[in-house]
Parts: C-alpha cells; sequence; structure tokens
C-alpha cells in the first residue's frame, strides 16, 4: 500500500496554542510572529486555535467580525507565502450578508486561500423540550437540515453548575464540509463541537483525508472529560491523525479555554500534547506508519456501506 499515492510520506506539523487578548492587532501580530518561529523549525503545515483574533464570546463576535478577505485573512495570506507554508488559520467571526459565523480559513505556499470552513455542528446540551423552546424564539435561522434530515441547532451549552453559553444569540451554522491538498496529503477541517459528530470523521476519511485539523476551545467542563477522548475515537474511527488546536488558557477571561493542543496518530496514541499555557508543539507525520496501520487492520475495505444504509432506512 503507498503511503499517499506518490505525495512525500513525511512532514512537520506546528499547532500554535495562542494567547488571545481583547487587542486584535496584538494577537495578529503574535500569531504571525509564532508562524514563523514555527516555519524555521521546519513545519510544513501550521495550525492556528479557534478565535485566534478576538475573545471568544458572543458579546465579542460581532465586535470582531471581519469580511474575509479582511485585514486577518490578509496578514494569514502574507505570512503563509513569506513562509513557503501551508497555514490553516484557527478561525476568526466572519461577517457575509448580514450573518455571523465561525470561520476557519487556509493559505497555500503562495498565499492563495485553498479552504474556508465554517463551524458546521455546534454544542448543545439542552432538554427537548428547551431544544424546542429554544428553536421557536430564534426562529428558523435556529437550525439547518443536514443530509441525514436531522436539525443541526448553533452553539448553545447549558451545564447546570458550571457553564451555559449560547452561540446562537449571534453566529449561524455552516453548511459544507471542506477540505485541502497538500503534496503530503488531504487534509479535513473541523472547528470545535465538529469533533463530535463521527460522520463527518467518517466522510472526510472515505473522500481521501489522511489528517483532520481541529481548532478548539473547548471549556474547563467539556475539555478534561472529553477533549482527548473524542480526537482518539476519531484518529481509531478512521485511521487517521487527528490535531486539535486550542487557545492558551485565560483565567481571566469571560470563557476560559481548556488549551493542551493535541495531536494523536492512527493507533490512538498521543504523540503531541501541550499544557495549558501559550506555546507552540511540533509533530512529523509519518504517512508510511499510517499505510502500515490501515494494512495490518484493514477496517476501511472491510466496511460494510450496503448493510449501513440499508440498515438506516429501516
Amino acid at each position: 500500500m503507498q503511503a499517499a499515492r506518490g505525495a512525500m510520506a513525511n512532514f512537520r506539523l506546528a499547532l500554535i496554542q495562542l494567547h488571545v487578548s481583547a487587542v486584535k492587532s496584538d494577537n495578529l501580530q503574535r500569531a504571525c510572529g509564532l508562524v514563523r518561529e514555527a516555519s524555521a523549525k521546519g513545519a510544513k503545515v501550521v495550525a492556528l486555535p479557534e478565535c485566534f483574533n478576538s475573545p471568544y464570546g458572543t458579546q465579542y463576535f460581532k465586535e470582531y467580525a471581519e469580511k474575509i478577505p479582511g485585514e486577518s485573512t490578509q496578514k494569514l495570506s502574507e505570512v503563509a507565502k513569506e513562509c513557503s507554508i501551508y497555514l490553516v488559520g484557527g478561525s476568526i467571526p466572519e461577517e457575509d450578508g448580514g450573518k455571523l459565523y465561525n470561520t476557519c480559513t487556509v493559505f497555500g505556499p503562495d498565499g492563495a486561500m485553498l479552504a474556508k470552513h465554517r463551524k458546521v455542528n455546534n454544542s448543545l446540551f439542552l432538554s427537548r423540550k428547551d431544544k424546542k423552546e429554544n428553536a421557536r424564539s430564534l426562529g428558523t435561522n435556529a437550525v439547518v437540515q443536514n443530509t441525514c434530515g436531522v436539525q443541526v441547532h448553533l452553539f448553545d451549552i447549558n451545564i447546570p453548575g458550571k457553564i451555559q453559553f449560547k452561540e446562537s444569540e449571534t453566529l449561524s451554522p455552516g453548511n459544507s464540509f471542506s477540505m485541502f491538498d497538500t503534496p503530503y496529503c488531504k487534509v479535513g477541517l473541523g472547528i470545535c463541537y465538529d469533533i463530535r459528530f463521527a460522520e463527518m470523521a467518517q466522510i472526510y476519511g472515505q473522500k481521501g483525508c489522511q489528517l483532520l485539523i481541529y481548532p478548539g476551545a473547548f471549556n474547563l467542563t467539556t475539555g478534561p472529560a472529553h477533549w482527548e477522548l473524542l480526537q482518539r475515537g476519531r484518529a481509531v474511527d478512521n485511521q487517521v491523525y487527528v490535531a486539535t488546536v486550542s487557545p492558551a488558557r485565560d483565567e481571566k477571561a469571560s470563557y476560559v479555554a481548556w488549551g493542551h493542543s493535541t495531536v494523536v496518530n492512527p493507533w490512538g496514541e498521543v504523540i503531541a500534547k501541550a499544557g495549558a499555557e501559550e506555546t507552540v508543539i511540533y509533530t512529523d507525520i509519518d504517512l508510511k506508519k499510517l499505510a502500515e496501520i490501515r494494512q495490518q487492520i484493514p477496517i476501511l475495505s472491510q466496511k460494510r456501506c450496503d448493510l449501513y444504509g440499508r440498515e438506516m432506512k429501516k
């Protein structure tokens, strides 16, 4: 089995766990500086965290939102070209047509934008009754239909006594998946809560992705419980590398991110992991190892899609 159909078998991945402040220009300057540092240390693919240019919170999204292209994406394009790397630009609040989105952009070594991914799935920890009431109060824009005919709700978390957060107050969901090609492998994109949906990762795997990157900002409740667990699950299920990129933890922020940016290999092993502070972590992605794992346990060729599809229709 070929590692990547003639592609290079190894490359260095860097995840930038950025401390995000309330000053956008400072965030952009520091992010670009760390991108340059990662490139100087041999990284060919570099990723920033969710909401890297603004504090994370519904009260901030409108204030910090930009058109794409705009100030932040222009900086990302320039530094990707300067360093001749593939740059996954975490995410920023995007304004388009009077709506706000949580959007990740990707730029290639020539500075061209290769992908734009709007966060598809958004957290929801509400009762069935609360879901109905929430959708009713927000109107038809509160939900979208996915291919399974199930409504995808906007980001509303309510864990009594721990955390409550309603992204639906300001953001709209995306409605498509996003991938981009590199000389190394095809990469699939998700943002934060997208990682909880196994179907999304499965589709990426079936379409040939060997690395999935999720900029994300889990919190101090869901982070210790599910952050690493979900990454290992997506990696083993689909025999892919999974990377998650969090902002650094800021105990003074209104929303405190978990941190612990991580890379998991297709065997489910954690091969790189940050702490809570601002840092850059590196790992060498070995596509030969991925091919060996898929050869040893060939689940991709053993899938019974005929059976799964038939059972889903019952």
